[in-house]
């Protein structure tokens, strides 16, 4: 069997390499086309863009291309791989099946109770393009050996899921799709199309579901999701770009990944809030308070303003401006959608202010202006800069990122839009840099565009003018180059003697100085607020704030989501431990719940540590179940409390394969990185807090001071459950205050 899997493993790569080379020459042939109009260009690019990540997919695929065999009761042959392949010397025939494919279906549920009507099923390592073994599982009840009978149950291919979560980490996640388990295929391939939540404890493989998941609906629902895109959220950008290589290596690319922070275009949040501040600003009760601080920008004059208009005087006082404002406000439309509406009144009445003086001192008191008069007065007013510019302060253009920055720098703005805040809560929010944003600003900039209604007509009008002026600077130089030719030339009209108007055209070399790239789905999306998504995927989703899935919620209107998360492992003041809270204001009870229950990644001996923190966050919960022991039991030191700095990298700098982190309380951070002298900016060792951990794992964790990270938070026990959970293989524990009462019970047992 082994001989016979190397040559169509060949097969497969001759094949394989086939594509590549046809794809490279389709690509070689689209720059070619070099066309000359921006429409010739933008296609060229885009059939540039569409080869290159048919190019990317077969690369990324070529790691263990082929990874599983299935042999039916009726003899038939399934071959199972990342992408699936046809074999172009036979008809009809497949090389490979693509592993989201139906037919691939039995390689992940096929069991001895459920055999799925596989008689066998073989994992295929691969090293290069070498066959390095092949191992057989035999499902038939009657043939099991009592080697074959013993295992964990639904866990499928369990030779090879403990292989792969034996491996050493290599400071990236790698994919599942060797690998995955029964409940978790449930979930990658559930038909649902409302809002489907995935529950599950630390190491139940959560986020790789999750991006499977992401690589199965575009595989399956491609012509809908190319179009609208999918977009998952992850908790910071340590972990997006942790799981950055995931989908590409499944085949897929074009998929956005991004944090809350970052959701707002043009904006990357750069200042971290305080707990209190988050809190406040992740509340919906923040909704009202930007309601107020734009109504706050529609200001009144304190005192009359006087103005000289076609040598009379006008008064705009503050009855007119609030006569224009009341309209304005009255129409409900956002805040600059509806300034047409208050100028448009506002002029209206400083023209009849204006008609009724002239009217009045005309020789004639009974001849009166005519309604053309008054309206060519207002005319002219529009066009006076003076009244314009007096008229538009009281409703002045507004952007989201002014507003938010005025408010959040001046004691004054805050006071005057939260007259229900204490002066501890509006010192909470206030700081001093004005421009730069937090992660939890986002959602509240979001919020602010839709008060203050951002247009895009203004951008899109500005990119019309610097075409035309583009256009105008081509002819220009096409004009010059004609008029420096020698005047003989012109006038023997040579057919021979090439012009420059005779090679290109003003459009032509407009385009070829414009650069107008062709954007992928994500791309576009990354710069759009208002794009809808066609599919939402949200990791980490327990810590996202009220306003932060409101902001979440404008993007998926369709309600189609993944939502991956575990409320015992809460740690953000804003988040949440409630799914039904969450959901229920957006889609009432039409949302279905999946619970992990397998434990993947922690080992026994660290689960055995962090199980009594889960009771003290949740005694209704139970402890997801580990599948395997890493032999190592946790260790706990003691030291003073200037000596942690140097136990934690001490115990982090003993021998052992793959990567370290040490995790401290926020407080602890930096003095255990001056310590480190730049240890934390190598591969294999990071020193984090425990936000900065969310999502991620490591071969070996060193938690430094438990107590404290239990106390620098209202959500510390969580945050304590979640430092604990990371490691793959050993956990140490290093204090020098007493431990928390649920580890000192487990500390006196080790």
């Amino acid at each position: 069997m082994f001989e016979a899997e190397q040559d169509h493993l060949d097969r497969v790569y001759g094949r394989l390499d086939r594509m590549r080379r046809n794809t490279q020459s389709r690509l070689s042939s689209a720059l070619r086309n070099t066309g000359g109009t921006p429409q010739a260009r933008s296609e060229r690019e885009s059939y540039e863009r569409l080869y290159t990540d048919d190019l990317t997919k077969f690369d990324s695929a070529e790691h263990n291309l082929y990874f599983g065999r299935l042999d039916l009761e009726d003899d038939e042959v399934r071959r199972i791989g990342r992408i699936g392949i046809l074999d172009d010397d036979e008809q009809d025939s497949t090389l490979l099946l693509d592993w989201r494919a139906p037919m691939s279906r039995p390689f992940y549920l096929a069991t001895p109770a459920s055999p799925e009507d596989v008689r066998t099923r073989s994992h295929v390592r691969t090293r290069n393009r070498k066959i390095t073994a092949v191992n057989e599982e035999r499902l038939d009840v009657a043939e099991l050996t009592e080697a074959d009978s013993t295992g964990h149950g639904d866990v499928v291919n369990e030779s090879a899921l403990i292989t792969a979560l034996n491996a050493a980490r290599t400071g990236q996640m790698t994919d599942i799709v060797e690998t995955i388990q029964r409940e978790q295929d449930e979930i990658i391939r559930s038909t649902h199309r409302g809002v489907l939540v995935v529950q599950g404890g630390p190491g139940t493989g959560k986020t790789a579901v999750a991006l499977h998941r992401a690589a199965y609906l575009l595989y399956t629902y491609r012509e809908t999701l190319a179009r609208s895109g999918v977009l998952i959220v992850g908790p910071n950008a340590t972990f997006l770009n942790y799981i950055g290589q995931v989908l590409p290596s499944l085949g897929e690319s074009g998929v956005l990944l991004s944090t809350v922070g970052d959701m707002y275009p043009g904006v990357r949040a750069q200042l971290t809030d305080s707990s209190a501040a988050a809190t406040l600003k992740g509340s919906l009760d923040i909704v009202e308070v930007l309601g107020r601080a734009v109504r706050d920008r529609q200001e009144l004059p304190q005192s009359p303003i006087h103005l000289k208009f076609d040598g009379y005087q006008l008064t705009i006082s503050s009855k007119l401006i609030q006569r224009a404002r009341g309209r304005a406000r009255s129409s409900r439309r956002p805040h600059n959608h509806a300034r047409s509406i208050f100028l448009r009144s506002a002029f209206d009445s400083l023209a009849q202010q204006h008609a009724d003086r002239i009217g009045s001192s005309l020789l004639d008191g009974s001849q009166l202006l005519s309604n053309k008069d008054i309206a060519d007065i207002r005319d002219e007013m529009k066009a006076d800069p003076e009244i314009v510019a007096a008229l538009a302060h009281f409703w002045p253009q507004l952007s989201p990122q002014v507003v938010l920055s005025d408010l959040l720098t001046s004691p004054d703005r805050i006071a005057s839009a939260t007259p229900n805040w204490s002066e501890a809560d509006r010192a909470a929010v206030l700081r001093a840099e004005r421009n730069q944003f937090s992660a939890a600003d986002a959602p509240l900039l979001d919020e602010l565009a839709e008060i203050i209604g951002v247009d895009d007509a203004g951008d899109e009008e500005r990119e019309r003018a610097q075409w035309r002026q583009k256009l105008s600077d081509a002819q220009d130089a096409l004009d010059i180059l004609t008029g420096s030719a020698p005047q003989d030339l012109e006038d023997e009209l040579d057919p021979e003697i090439l012009m420059a108007y005779d090679l290109i055209d003003a459009e032509q070399l407009a385009a070829r100085q414009t650069n107008r790239v062709a954007l992928t789905t994500a791309e576009r999306a990354y710069s759009d607020r208002t794009w809808t998504f066609g599919h939402v995927i949200v990791d980490e989703a327990q810590e996202l704030s009220a306003m932060a899935w409101r902001m979440i919620m404008r993007r998926i209107p369709n309600r189609w989501m993944t939502v991956i998360g575990d409320t015992a492992q809460t740690g953000d003041p804003a988040g949440t431990t409630s799914w039904d809270a969450v959901l229920t204001p957006y889609v009432a009870k039409r949302w279905r719940k999946f619970e992990l229950t397998v434990n993947y990644r922690t080992p026994r001996e660290i689960m055995e540590v962090a199980a009594p923190i889960l009771e003290q966050i949740d005694p209704t919960m139970s402890a997801p179940t580990s599948i395997r022991s890493s032999g190592r039991p946790p260790s706990f030191e003691q030291t003073s409390n200037d000596g942690l700095a140097a136990a934690a990298l001490r115990l982090a700098d003993e021998d052992l394969d793959g990567i370290t982190a040490i995790i401290a309380p926020d407080a602890l951070v930096e003095q255990i990185r001056e310590l480190g002298a730049g240890a934390d900016e190598t591969p294999e060792l990071s020193i984090l807090t425990v936000a900065q951990c969310k999502g991620l794992e490591f071969d070996r964790t060193v938690v430094i001071e438990p107590a404290q990270i239990v106390a620098q938070s209202q959500r510390g026990w969580g945050d304590l459950y979640v430092a604990l959970t990371r490691a793959t293989q050993q956990l140490a524990i290093v204090h020098s205050a007493e431990l928390p009462a649920p580890l000192r019970v487990r500390a006196q047992t080790v």
